[in-house]
């Protein structure tokens, strides 16, 4: 039974680097470039969620709602700010810029809100019994919600017509520009699509995870990057697999072996990955012309 338990508990956290680690990829898949700042949407989503709940006393799924407004907007206009003058750059020069913006959103929220930890209400208390097992709520609700998104993702990049503008320009921007698509409108719905699923994301986490800190989305954006190098960067669904992976890893190391070696395992599962298909689970070998 603590098996189970285990197993469990880490299918919840790694839901939720699921969801961040999809962020990362569908934006690598469209511009390759790894937005480092993603983890600190989800700082922004925990925060305002926060903000609107405890202080001013709105519902939660109010909050709930706004916080994903407000970080789909904010990585919109990341995006269009800081990323698209230089998307004919070098890529080292968007990268640094990704680092930048990274510890700008920290740097402004521990300005605003301090460096002391905020608690998070638990917005899906008590407990269900499956078989003799006891499950919190909030486990059972950030399962179900990271697969519906997940299923509901993969539907809209498939199946719609933003979707198939989303692939085209990830196979080639000159020609899907050629082709009548507006590449510049494409890529700020990838960024706005990601950061909604990023403040999810947080809320999710921040209900099971009850501080919420300026620096809490570095470590947890570095995961849910691994996560999706894991799964294949550019794969939605390596980003869900290595999600999975990584969450389970954790979650055993900390049952069985010692929680200050989860983060070490975790790391040296990518290396070894790496090293054995350097491409993650599902990607794919792309060949240059020089």
């Amino acid at each position: 039974m603590t098996f189970l338990t285990q197993i469990l508990n880490g299918i919840q956290i790694g839901s939720i680097y699921a969801l961040v680690a999809l962020g990362y990829t569908m934006v690598y898949g469209i511009i390759k470039l790894i937005n480092f700042a993603h983890g600190d949407i989800i700082m922004v989503g925990a925060y305002v969620t926060w903000y609107l709940i405890a202080k001013l006393y709105v519902s939660e799924w109010t909050a709930i709602i706004v916080a994903v407004v407000v970080c789909t907007v904010l990585g919109m206009v990341i995006e269009k700010v800081a990323y698209k003058p230089l998307r004919k750059s070098a890529r080292i020069s968007l990268l640094i810029t990704a680092i930048g913006i990274s510890f700008l959103l920290e740097n402004v929220a521990q300005l605003i809100f301090t460096a002391n930890p905020r608690m998070f209400t638990n917005l899906f208390p008590g407990n269900m019994n499956l078989g003799g097992l006891t499950i919190p709520n909030n486990t059972a609700v950030t399962i179900l919600v990271s697969v519906v998104l997940m299923v509901g993702l993969t539907l809209l990049v498939d199946k719609t017509k933003i979707g198939k503008a989303m692939r085209a320009v990830s196979e080639d921007n000159d020609t899907a520009q050629l082709m009548g698509i507006n590449v510049n409108n494409t890529i700020s719905f990838t960024f706005g699509l990601g950061s909604a699923l990023a403040a999810l994301a947080a809320v999710l986490y921040c209900c099971s995870y009850t501080q919420i800190n300026p620096t809490m989305g570095s470590m947890l954006g570095l995961k849910a990057f691994v996560a999706a190098v894991l799964g294949g960067i550019g794969s939605i669904p390596g980003a869900m697999v290595g999600g999975f992976v990584i969450g389970i890893a954790e979650s055993l190391t900390k049952g069985y072996i010692a929680s200050s070696y989860a983060d070490a395992i975790v790391f040296g599962i990518l290396i070894v990955v790496l090293l054995i298909k350097p491409t993650g689970f599902f990607g794919r070998t792309m060949n240059e012309k020089v």
